[in-house]
């Protein structure tokens, strides 16, 4: 099953969603840090709700630390980034995959990127009042059609 890995995630409630799709799935959650939250923040509790015990939580002290562990498990790291042009639905998925997605800000940076295997993209459409093209979507969001497609190609087979 492919892992999920949110890089230094900002926003609780977003982790806590986030956990909870990986509790549904059988699907590892890794947390790079710095996290823009404490572990025991109500709101990342409450998203998840009673599910924690179950979540596969795997933490890494940062990057670097993160990046050894992964060589050692092997699998390729695909990053969703909207610096991307390939479709995320249009690779074949494998059961050892990372899918690794960014802060809820600002992404994931320019040297982070140079180190992945693959940059996915969710295509979007849609515009907002202002004339601008929306940059992204939730995160919890983005983590759930990403990983349930990974799923659904591999179940598929």
């Amino acid at each position: 099953m492919p892992k999920v890995v949110l890089f230094q995630p900002e926003i609780p409630p977003n982790t806590g969603n986030v956990a909870r799709s990986c509790v549904a799935t059988c699907t590892e959650l890794h947390l790079i840090e710095p996290l823009g939250f404490q572990i025991d923040d109500r709101t990342l509790k409450r998203a998840g709700l009673d599910y924690w015990p179950w979540v596969q939580l795997v933490r890494h002290a940062n990057w670097d630390a993160f990046q050894a562990f992964r060589h050692q498990q092997g699998g390729r790291l695909l990053a969703l980034s909207r610096h991307a042009s390939e479709p995320y639905h249009r690779i074949a998925y494998r059961p050892d995959d990372w899918l690794l997605f960014g802060r809820e800000s600002s992404g994931l940076p320019p040297e982070l990127l140079s180190e992945v295997d693959q940059r996915l993209l969710i295509p979007m459409t849609g515009s907002v009042d202002h004339g601008g093209v929306v940059r992204s979507l939730n995160l919890a969001t983005a983590v759930g059609v990403v990983l349930f497609e990974a799923i659904r190609q591999l179940e598929v087979g």
